[in-house]
């Protein structure tokens, strides 16, 4: 990037970040995630780091907060509540200790050494006090004669809101500091002349201590319980209900909300030893202190700790978004010094993002199973949610024009879990204008054959039914977990044994023999004996796993589920005989079924009821299950149920969002077992939706149709 397409790039970050800015913390408005917010302000510190004459005074690098509201009376901060710089890499990190060690070495500090980057800890200590980053609101509250006379927000960092009334009702906020004595003190490293200015502070100076405001979970999920009944309007999440509980002039509000403070500051007019010893100190006046929060003697540990909290986040009553790491020396501190408005001595190294910004490069059209196909995004590699990204789903065409997607385009990607990325947003703001639209290929990327636009559907699909993609996909389908799960023929596997003629579909897998294999690339005698042990293992399917891995049209799971359930309906008595049932006796039952008969299964309609019927009709089809039958591939029928609670017999459930303490399919398999039904998508003919973590669209159609929505515990309660 030349200087001035960085200057242009700056200037687009700036004006995108103080609207966000200025929306959330002026207007109450959150228009931007936090997440994606810290990787524009993170682009921007990258730039102005590497141009730093392009560094002006109304960069969003130079100030901390927004400006305080009007309704409350102004105060000065003493000393400014500064921002912090954010860390998301272990490089990151690095990097920001080298340049520690250069300034102390630069300024003569024993025990640094400037050519290595390295120091002596015999000599000089540089160790870290690592401390959860909470996901509140930060305030300071100020001590005169040990009571609390003043309580005020952030605000700008140096001009904040006073909000002491609304402060008082937080529980855990002292108003009078505890009394303590000199052995107290002593057992924390307190020597003589300290002890006496600190007893000095408490009877008659003031002492200043900051920290976060929060909220937990328990308290977030009762009152959105308690708005709901009463018709109340829903806090958007904790975060925002801290700072809708402390910033109104309501303090009776306050008090409802249960909100907790936690010290991560304590400002006194000399210099203490260490950050571990301040954290003690607070505890001593009587603050809550996170019991999590470590000293880490090397960056190695910090490493270690920063994993450990993020793995374990969601054991913790409240939200945090990382680890803020402090350089332990207190003594350091004025050495290191303050870069802009935020310090060298401390450094926020958060999690790993659910959201991120980068940019799309470009769109490769990907071939289905069923010739269809799809759009993926190819991305400027970002760490979200845990992993590097450097592609994300575009689903189709109606998508990408909803988002207004171009080449070019700076954009937000979403990830939750091991739920595929996303694109959520467009920042067209931030276009330079050399941005370019996406159009569909007229010919099929793989086998070259002309692209055709499915009627009544938004996909395009390539007309080669014996496209080199189709084949491969519908391989891989009917291999796959969900179906026969043919662990150990992976993808390459099959593709190896495609392009070797060896096999044409995946009937095929069952003829291969041991000679064919052995002579292949990379394949030992060990390698070929796994692959044709795993691939006899999967003669006998499961009866919903073999339909799902037909591959036809519309059929995910469930519906499978619910056809296998349909035919063991209708064949009863025949399936009482037997444990193994032919695939004759499955084709038959399907090629002579109705098409009506199948709009009257439940959660199955007219579109899924053409799709099987039609499948069940086509020659090449009923070739395939010939062929399976000819390698002897049979049904495993399910044994017969005994004595299972029929509480939620015909039920019918649908899933959304991530579930915490059950997964997915332990939730389905527990419906199940007590009678209930899961269908896909959410339907009149629901009954309940249960809902997790971050749901999705479903849980929007049940509250427009009015279907009872579980929580997870809710849904534990009724299958215990």
């Amino acid at each position: 990037m030349t200087k001035f397409d960085a200057q242009k790039r700056i200037e687009k970050l700036k004006t995108e970040i103080n609207l966000h800015r200025y929306n959330y913390h002026v207007l109450d408005k959150e228009t931007m995630s936090p997440a994606a917010l810290d990787a524009l302000k993170h682009e921007l510190f990258k730039l102005e780091e590497e141009y730093p004459d392009l560094v002006t005074p109304d960069s969003p690098t130079q100030r901390v907060s927004g400006e305080a509201l009007d309704k409350f009376e102004k105060i000065h901060h003493d000393t400014p509540m500064i921002s912090l710089f954010d860390a998301f890499s272990q490089q990151d990190m690095i990097d920001w200790q080298e340049r520690a060690i250069k300034i102390l070495a630069k300024e003569g500090i024993g025990g640094f050494n400037l050519d290595l980057n390295l120091y002596n800890p015999e000599i000089v200590s540089l160790d870290y006090f690592c401390e959860l980053k909470l996901d509140g609101l930060a305030i300071s509250l100020k001590y005169q004669n040990s009571f609390l006379i003043e309580a005020s927000t952030r605000g700008d960092g140096k001009v904040g809101e006073n909000v002491t009334g609304n402060v008082k009702t937080i529980e855990s906020v002292p108003l009078k500091l505890r009394e303590i004595k000199k052995e107290n003190l002593q057992s924390i490293g307190f020597e003589p002349k300290e002890i006496d200015e600190i007893f000095n502070l408490l009877e008659k100076g003031i002492i200043e201590v900051r920290g976060e405001a929060v909220m937990t979970t328990k308290v977030f999920e009762e009152l959105n319980k308690k708005y709901e009944k009463e018709g109340k309007a829903p806090l958007a999440n904790p975060r925002n209900g801290v700072a809708g509980s402390i910033r109104q002039l309501d303090s009776r509000i306050t008090a409802e909300r249960k909100l907790s403070f936690y010290v991560y500051d304590i400002i006194l007019p000399f210099t203490l030893k260490t950050r571990e010893q301040a954290s003690a100190l607070a505890a001593l006046l009587g603050f809550k202190t996170l019991q999590q929060n470590r000293l880490c003697q090397n960056l190695k540990e910090v490493f270690a700790f920063h994993e450990y909290c993020e793995k374990n986040r969601e054991k913790i009553p409240f939200g945090i978004d990382g680890v803020v790491v402090k350089v332990n020396n207190l003594s350091l501190w004025s050495i290191l010094g303050i870069v802009g408005k935020a310090p060298r001595y401390m450094m926020a190294y958060k999690f790993s993002a659910e959201q991120a910004v980068t940019k799309l490069k470009e769109v490769i059209w990907q071939v289905g199973r069923t010739g269809t196909l799809t759009p993926t995004a190819m991305l400027e590699p970002v760490r979200v949610g845990g992993a590097t990204i450097s592609r994300a789903t575009l689903h189709n065409m109606d998508e990408i024009e909803r988002l207004d997607l171009k080449l070019g385009d700076s954009i937000i990607i979403e990830r939750a879990g091991d739920v595929i990325p996303k694109v959520v947003e467009v920042l067209k703001n931030l276009r330079s204008g050399k941005e370019k639209g996406i159009i569909v290929p007229e010919y099929c990327p793989v086998c070259g054959s002309a692209i055709e636009k499915i009627e009544g559907e938004v996909a395009y699909r390539c007309i080669n039914k014996n496209c080199y993609a189709i084949s491969l996909r519908r391989i891989r389908h009917f291999t796959s977990k969900g179906a026969v799960d043919m662990a150990g023929v992976g993808e390459k596997i099959i593709e190896q044994f495609f392009n070797a003629g060896l096999i044409k579909d995946a009937a095929d897998l069952y003829n291969l023999k041991r000679e064919d294999i052995a002579s292949l690339p990379r394949f030992a005698d060990k390698s070929t004996d796994n692959v044709l042990t795993t691939i006899s293992s999967k003669k006998l399917i499961p009866l919903s796993r073999f339909i799902y891995a037909l591959g036809i049209k519309h059929i995910g799971e469930e519906s499978a589920q619910l056809l296998a359930d349909y035919f063991l309906v209708e064949k009863k008595e025949q399936v009482k005989k037997e444990k193994n049932i032919s695939l004759n006796v499955i084709k038959d039952f399907f090629v002579s079924i109705k098409e009506e008969s199948l709009k009257q299964i439940a959660e199955i309609g007219p579109i899924v009821s053409q799709s099987v019927f039609e499948w069940w009709q086509g020659k090449d089809n009923i070739d395939f299950i010939n062929k399976l039958e000819k390698y002897d591939v049979k049904i495993i029928l399910p044994e017969e149920k005994k004595n299972i609670s029929s509480v939620l017999k015909d039920k019918i459930f649908v899933l959304t969002g991530t579930l915490n303490g059950l997964t997915r399919d332990e939730a389905k398999d527990r419906i199940k077992g007590r009678g209930g039904k899961i269908a896909s998508s959410v339907s009149k003919k629901t009954d309940f939706v249960v809902v997790g973590e971050n749901p999705g669209s479903k849980y929007d159609e049940a509250k427009k149709l009015g279907i009872k929505i579980l929580s997870e515990e809710e849904l534990l309660r009724i299958i215990k």
